[in-house]
């Protein structure tokens, strides 16, 4: 599997601990949308596409079955939110 994009929007409104949500490329060839990037107590981490089952519990509707696979989106991922976060503080001090 080899990432090719990540594209990541800052979230300014509603849910303060959804800081940004995240659209992932895999092999040019498909698109995840709306992983979100959430912060934790202890640090930022990442959910996948859900969606609210009648029961009221959300079910992921793609994810990574190896943990080592999960491992390496979201530290791909929460890489592209640090360079986009600094992308915007020195577009911020340029002005």
């Amino acid at each position: 599997m080899n990432i090719t994009d990540i594209r990541v929007r800052i979230v300014k409104k509603g849910d303060a601990k959804l800081k940004a949500v995240a659209s992932v490329i895999i092999d040019d060839s498909i698109a995840v949308h709306d992983i979100k990037i959430i912060e934790g107590n202890d640090n930022h981490f990442i959910a996948m596409p859900s969606r609210k089952g009648p029961s009221g519990e959300y079910k992921d509707i793609v994810h990574p079955i190896k943990s080592d696979v999960r491992e390496h989106l979201c530290a791909l991922i929460l890489d592209a939110y640090e360079k986009e976060l600094k992308k915007k503080e020195e577009e911020t001090e340029a002005y």
